[in-house]
């Protein structure tokens, strides 16, 4: 163990302590909750996840009632929080519980790994913060706060680096109140130890912080350098017949917004016009199911919608028709199904005086 390991949990908490934001999830211990907690809030800032946490406690006030849910209606209440897997394995991992191991969550860090959707950060956070066991959690807050406090190079999306990380959080957690420790730690990261603009002069380590006294603060954490961002481009056919209805299709198989509901979509390699589109043996096929009285671009600049490794040029073709698909769902239902934010914020801003 580190010499400085006592020294800085201590001094760590005590800041916890002091300067902790009120968050619904730290009044209690219930597994349920924190689970629920803690996979909202992977790849998700705490003021984005926290009315979602709040609708589902409400919604789903206990894991039997998530299980029970139908999964349409996890999705949508989900809307808008993305990675849609998570929701998916939310749903998965709730009716396990329910059904499996009658409503109790498993007690301890090995057994939480066996839950769909639960790795090693959120089997950590359940076991430290709702059974007191001495699990350390590693996230990019956490790497953050070791790296610069301790001068650690290695980079931390390496398996090198998640496993010097992950035994040197194991080794400085304190062993008294674990959960507290590693809330502590996850804050400091996430409201003091801040990617870009930190505020060491005044930081309660920077008398012990290697990278602050060797300025190397905006170099560290190390990351190794990930794969170009892949550009498609999406082509959204927006049916609007007569009476009012549109076409609504569910994604399937594997990829991105598995099991969410968009207009008919026709991906090409770069942005094309009206006369390309008409061409395509897609539009054609499809144009032989409907009577298409007039095509329109709705938006000349395409909508680019950033994911993780892959950004999505989207442009909405209005087809107005004289009739109607049998698929077809009334304009004024398309909010009742659970759909990709970007077709939501199109949804919102297209359909609001229709």
């Amino acid at each position: 163990m580190p010499k400085i390991a006592p020294y800085f949990s201590k001094k760590l908490i005590v800041w916890y302590l002091q300067n902790k934001r009120d968050l619904p999830w730290r009044n209690t211990n219930n597994p349920y909750h924190i689970w629920l907690s803690e996979i909202m809030l992977q790849q998700t800032r705490v003021l984005q996840g926290l009315p979602y946490y709040l609708k589902f406690i409400e919604a789903y006030p206990k894991v039997e009632d998530l299980a029970s849910a139908p999964e349409d209606e996890v999705l949508k209440l989900w809307q808008g929080l993305g990675y849609y897997s998570r929701a998916r394995n939310l749903h998965a991992t709730a009716k396990m519980v329910a059904n499996e191991m009658n409503g109790t969550f498993p007690n301890n860090y090995k057994d939480l790994l066996k839950l769909k959707g639960v790795g090693d950060y959120t089997a950590s956070a359940i076991a430290s913060i709702s059974f007191n066991q001495p699990e350390a959690v590693v996230d990019g807050n956490v790497y953050r706060v070791l790296s610069r406090f301790f001068g650690i190079s290695t980079p931390i999306n390496s398996t090198a680096g998640q496993k010097e990380f992950k035994q040197l959080a194991q080794e400085l957690i304190d062993k008294e109140q674990p959960g507290t420790f590693n809330q502590a730690i996850m804050e400091f990261g996430a409201r003091y130890c801040v990617p870009q603009s930190s505020d060491c002069e005044n930081c309660i380590f920077n008398d012990s912080c290697v990278a602050f006294q060797q300025k190397k603060v905006a170099q560290l954490p190390v990351k190794i350098k990930s794969k170009p961002v892949k550009q498609r481009f999406f082509n959204y056919l927006v049916i609007l017949s007569e009476n009012e209805r549109t076409v609504l299709q569910q994604r399937n198989g594997k990829g991105i917004w598995h099991k969410l509901y968009e207009f008919p979509l026709i991906e090409t390699s770069k942005e094309i016009e009206v006369s390309e589109l008409q061409k395509l043996p897609q539009f054609q096929d499809f144009s032989e199911q409907i009577n298409i009285r007039n095509i329109s671009l709705y938006n000349q600049e395409a909508v680019v919608h950033k994911l993780s490794h892959q950004h999505l040029n989207t442009r909405f073709w209005i087809i107005e028709t004289l009739d109607e698909t049998e698929s077809s769902v009334a304009i004024s239902e398309i909010e009742s199904y659970a759909v990709p934010v970007l077709i939501a914020n199109f949804v919102s801003e297209f359909f609001e005086n229709y």
